[in-house]
């Protein structure tokens, strides 16, 4: 149990616990006792149970350019229980099962209730390492801020996360699996499902075969695509892909046609939806040029490791073809993400073999070292 300063008041206090700490970027996690304030208002504090690793956050710890904010616990995609909740919170109480939220839904701003998007304009996406509430951190060591990352930071055996970043699900479903339906899972579900909303008999193409890629094809699967073409370089993908509805395994590798026109070939003048699970501009690029003229239409999940921008030809849209992008798959986090737990309970859809490691939180180094190498799907990182 962690150590607390208020153990006979019923207000929660501060804890220490232990947490993965990045004190630069690409440098080794160090597991550390860290000081976590207890929630405030319309906070919760989460025991995390587990948390798996996003090729995001190995794409952040590796980039230079917040080296400002540093020291970081990174992790969003976890499940916990909630140990304590802040001033406010009605919805949550002690022991409830929750999922994190790497972007919230506060149910008012003008992007909740519009009907037509999820990035909360209260709750979105956080870039500076703080809390979205007041602008401060939860973290500390010896007094000295320690930042977080996405207003989640599951690298930790506690972690406190706004109310509106956090959705309850059912108790028996298992932590250790539905935490992949907080970022990875959902996410290529959603872009199948939300956002291209792929039709029966279409053909597919997807560039990458990682978590979000397999589960992109899963996806179009279960909307009865017709071909789905799995890009990829590592040929090692090919026969689980199969199993989540892969019918062509295409490697850039193996051929000298460009693969445009590979995919134009075989799909008799390009895929009804081609989707980018990368984060490779240059490969947005690719994905919208293997895509039909008059429909085709390119939707792109990755988190770019480098160049920014996107360039393309004016006449590939000229000609019909749409390039949208994909958070979170669409979903409403709060609104929306549970239903897909219930699918996962009902045996609707497939996470379990999205696993292809399981550690305990002091080798979370070795996970970082495994998603940067190309060598697993998803990482869980079970908590003491």
């Amino acid at each position: 149990m962690p150590l607390t300063d208020a153990a006979q008041n019923k207000q929660p206090g501060v804890i220490t616990c232990k947490a993965a700490v990045a004190w630069g970027p690409g440098e080794p996690m160090v597991i550390e006792e860290v000081e976590l304030s207890p929630p405030q208002p319309m906070e919760i504090r989460v025991k995390v149970v587990s948390t798996s690793l996003c090729r995001s956050d190995v794409t952040a710890w590796l980039s230079q350019a917040q080296a400002s904010i540093y020291p970081r616990i990174f992790g969003h995609e976890a499940s916990g229980i909630v140990e304590s909740v802040g001033q406010g919170v009605t919805e949550f109480e002690e022991g409830d099962h929750v999922l994190t939220l790497f972007t919230g839904e506060c149910m008012s701003c003008r992007h909740c209730t519009s009907g037509k998007s999820n990035i909360c304009q209260v709750l979105g996406l956080e870039r500076k390492g703080l809390m979205h509430s007041d602008q401060k951190t939860r973290f500390f060591i010896k007094g000295k801020p320690v930042y977080h990352y996405c207003a989640v930071s599951s690298f930790s055996e506690y972690t406190v996360v706004h109310s509106g970043c956090a959705v309850k699900v059912s108790p028996i479903a298992p932590l250790d699996k539905i935490c992949l339906l907080s970022c990875g899972a959902a996410a290529g579900l959603g872009a199948a499902w939300k956002v291209a909303n792929i039709s029966e008999g279409s053909k597919v193409v997807i560039f990458g075969l990682g978590t979000v890629g397999l589960s992109v094809a899963q996806g179009a699967k279960m909307r009865g695509a017709s071909q789905i073409i799995g890009v990829d370089v590592m040929q090692e993908k090919y026969e689980k892909a199969k199993a989540f509805g892969v019918t062509d395994f295409l490697n850039p590798n193996d051929t000298d046609e460009p693969i445009p026109q590979v995919i134009k070939r075989i799909t008799d003048g390009g895929a009804d939806y081609s989707f980018e699970c990368i984060g490779d501009t240059g490969m947005v690029t690719t994905a919208l040029q293997s895509c039909c003229d008059g429909w085709g239409l390119t939707v792109t999940l990755g988190v770019p490791k480098l160049k920014p921008e996107v360039t393309a030809h004016y006449g590939l849209l000229l000609m019909g073809r749409t390039l949208t992008g994909s958070l979170f798959g669409g979903w409403k986090p709060k609104s929306e993400i549970p239903s897909l737990v219930e699918m996962y309970l009902r045996k609707e859809i497939e996470i379990d073999d999205l696993i292809t490691h399981n550690l305990p939180f002091e080798d979370i180094n070795t996970a970082f070292d495994l998603m940067k190498n190309g060598a697993c799907l998803r990482c869980v990182i079970h908590m003491p």
